[in-house]
């Protein structure tokens, strides 16, 4: 089995629209998301942060290492804590994906 980043993530930009609401507050709505797929896992869309409400959003002291995309950072929103996250220098091969937001909650489309 092949665990490269390139045979186990893929990019998939689209035009549909993406909103995040929590709490009834719009944090973010974009058509210009990228879908990441991950071998094992959900697809996430990645959020470019000119369509995110940054200024509702708190920095988390939280960080994460993931051996394909690297370390992300985290953000939290009133008592949600760390329920977005961002690569902020992911490799090269996924590099579209630099600052976007992703949130584990709150996604429609």
């Amino acid at each position: 089995m092949d665990d490269a980043p390139e045979s186990r993530i893929t990019l998939h930009p689209h035009s549909r629209r993406v909103q995040v609401v929590i709490d009834g507050t719009e944090l973010a709505d974009t058509t210009r998301a990228i879908e990441l797929r991950e071998r094992g896992y959900p697809p996430r869309q990645y959020i470019p942060r000119d369509d995110v409400r940054m200024d509702l959003l708190t920095s988390s002291d939280t960080v994460t290492h993931c051996l394909f995309k690297g370390d992300a950072s985290y953000f939290s929103f009133r008592e949600h804590k760390d329920l977005a996250w961002s690569y902020d220098q992911p490799p090269e091969n996924i590099g579209d994906i630099a600052g976007c937001l992703v949130f584990y909650r709150g996604v429609s489309e």
